[in-house]
């Protein structure tokens, strides 16, 4: 189990990791949808992003993703009505994706910005950034240059580092058995798959919670507080 932590009147701060890929559309409409559903939850959470790659032997060419999707899912009909339907989704909740102009890529450098970004507290912004450029504006996010200069926007200094850490997070993931993305782990347990409605993820918010409360409760009964400074963990 993840570490729990209590604030301010011994409220409770879920944490959850998301593993996903940002060459992966169904998570980038699960970033937004958790989101939302973290602004109708009325508690804290704390939010960690794990790099996960779809396509691990993609090559960053400039190839076209649909004529690279042709050839996985048997030809161009195929491609347009998968790309018809996920964008129709990412449109009910305010993206616009544009599938011809988005570019294959290998992402793990794409992981090791956001691992740079998120050590420097903006893993987030980081994320939500690339999802950016690869649906909506056509940046090749393999391509180092194309990464420079997001790196230099985000204002997150590339210091070569990340790389070792981007593969044992990959591993865990493969540890953990998941070969699908979104991935949303709460509290390093209670394990959410798919973009799933917003609804369903505050749910998901409040129940993770409830029992981590009463674990945390029943633990402070047995071994006593472990508090300081209005922070308390366990």
């Amino acid at each position: 189990m993840g570490m729990a932590g209590f604030r301010g009147r011994l409220e409770l701060i879920v944490k959850i990791e998301i593993f996903s890929d940002v060459a992966c559309p169904w998570c980038y409409i699960g970033h937004v949808r958790l989101a939302k559903a973290v602004e109708l939850f009325d508690g804290d959470v704390e939010v960690v992003h794990r790099p996960f790659q779809l396509a691990p032997d993609a090559v960053s060419d400039g190839q076209p993703l649909p004529a690279a999707l042709a050839r996985k899912f048997g030809g161009p009909a195929q491609v347009a009505q998968i790309t018809r339907r996920v964008s129709q989704a990412a449109a009910e909740d305010g993206l616009e994706f544009d599938f011809e102009r988005a570019i294959q890529a290998n992402t793990f450098e794409a992981h090791r910005l956001i691992w740079l970004a998120r050590r420097e507290g903006r893993g987030a912004e980081a994320v939500e950034r690339l999802f950016r450029a690869y649906f909506e504006e056509g940046l090749d996010v393999g391509d180092a240059a194309t990464l420079a200069k997001l790196a230099a926007e985000l204002g997150v200094t590339d210091t070569g580092e990340g790389a070792d850490e981007v593969r044992a997070e990959l591993a865990r993931a493969r540890d953990l058995g998941i070969s699908g993305v979104p991935l949303f782990l709460f509290e390093g347990q209670f394990a959410v798959s798919g973009a799933q409605p917003v609804e369903t993820l505050v749910a998901a918010l409040q129940e993770v919670r409830a029992r981590t409360a009463v674990a945390t409760a029943q633990g402070n009964d047995a071994n006593g507080d472990a508090c300081d400074d209005g922070y308390c963990a366990v």
